[in-house]
C-alpha cells in the first residue's frame, strides 16, 4: 500500500458542524473509504501496571475499560461513515496493543458486542496488518482486472489495424497485378506487332550500334492476401 494512493493520514474533511480529521482513511477498491480512529488513551491501563496493590490495579484496570467505552461513544458520535462519501458504515478503532484490548474485555465482557452495536470495531495491531493485507490483495487484485482489460482492448485496436493493413496491401497487390498483366499485354504486342518490322531494318542493310533485345515477360504474379478468418478479439463488460 502507498500512502496518499492507497490510504491518507490526517484527511482533512470539511462538514456542515465544521473541519474533521480522522487519524487515517484507508482507500478500498470499490472507491470506498474506510476511516481509522486510533486516538485511545492508555494512562490508565499504564496506572494498573505499577499498581501497589490489586485494588488499586483492579481500579485503574476498570478505568481503562470505562476509557475505552467512552472513546468507543464519542467516536459513534462524530459517525465518519456518513462524512465520507460511499463510506461502509463502520470506522475502526484502533487498539495499540493486544494486551490493552484485553484488559479491557476483562472487565467489561460486553465491550466488542457493544462497539459493534454502535458501528465500530476494535482492532489490534495483528487484525489491523490482517485488514490491511486483505485490502492490499484487493488492489493488487483491482491492478491485475486492469491490466487484463487493457490488454483486451489493445488486442481489439491492433487486430482493427491488421485488418486495415491488410485491406490495403491487397489493393497495392492488385494495383500491381494489374500493373504486370499491362506490362505482359505490352511485351506481347511488341512481339507481333513491332518487333518484325525492327528486324527487316536489319535484311535491308541497316546496321544498329545496339542489338534489339526485347523484354520478357513477367511470369510471377503478386500472391493475394489470403487464409481463414481469425475471429477478432472482444472486449466484454464482465472482463475479469
Amino acid at each position: 500500500m502507498v500512502e496518499h494512493c492507497d490510504f491518507v493520514t490526517q484527511s482533512h474533511q470539511a462538514t456542515e458542524n465544521g473541519a474533521i480529521r480522522p487519524d487515517m482513511v484507508i482507500r478500498l477498491p470499490d472507491a470506498r473509504d474506510l476511516v481509522v480512529d486510533v486516538k485511545t488513551p492508555l494512562d490508565a491501563y499504564l496506572e494498573a501496571t505499577e499498581a501497589a496493590t490489586d485494588a488499586d490495579r483492579r481500579a485503574a484496570l476498570e478505568r481503562h475499560a470505562a476509557i475505552v467505552a467512552g472513546r468507543i461513544r464519542e467516536l459513534a458520535a462524530k459517525a465518519y461513515w456518513s462524512q465520507f462519501e460511499r463510506s461502509p458504515e463502520f470506522v475502526i478503532l484502533f487498539i495499540p496493543g493486544d494486551q490493552f484490548l484485553s484488559a479491557a474485555l476483562a472487565e467489561r465482557p460486553g465491550l466488542l458486542d457493544d462497539a459493534l452495536r454502535q458501528n465500530i470495531i476494535l482492532a489490534t495491531p495483528t487484525s489491523l496488518v490482517a485488514l490491511l493485507k486483505a485490502v492490499a490483495y484487493g488492489w493488487q487484485q483491482t491492478a491485475l482486472a486492469q491490466n487484463a482489460a487493457e490488454i483486451r482492448t489493445s488486442a481489439v485496436q491492433l487486430y482493427e489495424r491488421l485488418t486495415t493493413f491488410a485491406s490495403h496491401l491487397g489493393l497495392v497487390g492488385k494495383s500491381l497485378g494489374d500493373s504486370v498483366r499491362a506490362f505482359n499485354a505490352s511485351v506481347g504486342s511488341l512481339e507481333r506487332m513491332v518487333l518484325p518490322s525492327a528486324r527487316r531494318f536489319t535484311d535491308l542493310g541497316v546496321q544498329p550500334r545496339q542489338r534489339l533485345v526485347p523484354p520478357k515477360s513477367i511470369e510471377e504474379l503478386t500472391r493475394e492476401v489470403a487464409g481463414a478468418e481469425a475471429p477478432a478479439p472482444t472486449a466484454t463488460a464482465d472482463e475479469p
